[in-house]
């Protein structure tokens, strides 16, 4: 996929830039089956370098079908991070009780844009109510965002909205999506969020090149 993407675009320092974190060896053999689908997956948060990574993993998706005829879904993962637990620490104590939260925030859609379903709050009070709304009306924007240009693409999409430390839910979106691949938006192996992932990550993990200006 690299390859291809650096024949695009005239270069030919792509991989030693976007390979942050190299697949792992028990996954290598996955590749001697062309027609198994391709999981590409994007963590999104509507930041330029976030929408960057979005949009090369959309270019690769499309180049890839169009070169093997193989499906391939990108998805995006917006973590509201337990960094903000202290400004939510009700809205954490109430989302951990709804245990598939992610389920109503994960749609495939090619043409329609869904939108997330909200969580029962009847039994919160109602200043609680409104700091929960205000959280998954935020998140939905975000993934509408990323639904957007899924659109654009005319590719197969599928969002996800997580609670929870952001190394920690990436790892785990990828493990039950069996993703090929985990693009995140920095340049840098140095960067917090490669390093909170760990030597271990069950999937290739890409970056945005230098090159490309976001």
């Amino acid at each position: 996929m690299l390859v291809r993407l650096q024949s695009t675009i005239g270069r030919d320092d792509l991989i030693e830039q976007m390979v942050l974190l190299p697949e792992p060896r028990k996954t290598l053999s996955r590749n001697a089956d062309p027609a198994k689908p391709i999981n590409l997956i994007v963590a999104y948060d509507a930041s330029p370098k976030s929408h960057t990574a979005l949009d090369i993993a959309f270019w690769i998706a499309h180049q890839t079908r169009l070169a093997t005829n193989t499906s391939v879904t990108v998805q995006a993962v917006y973590v509201v991070a337990d960094k903000q637990k202290s400004q939510y620490s009700d809205i954490f104590s109430l989302t951990r009780h709804i245990t598939p939260l992610e389920c109503p925030a994960s749609n495939v859609s090619k043409t329609v844009t869904p939108v997330l379903t909200q969580p029962k709050l009847q039994a919160v009070a109602p200043h609680l109510q409104e700091k929960s709304l205000a959280v998954i009306q935020k998140a939905d924007q975000i993934l509408w965002q990323a639904r957007s240009l899924a659109e654009e693409w005319q590719g197969s999409f599928k969002s996800h909205l997580r609670f929870g430390i952001i190394g920690s839910e990436l790892r785990k979106v990828v493990e039950l999506e069996s993703a090929d691949i985990l693009f995140i938006g920095c340049h840098s192996v140095h960067h917090p969020i490669i390093k909170a992932l760990g030597s271990d990550f069950p999937s290739a993990v890409l970056g945005i090149p230098s090159c490309i200006e976001e």
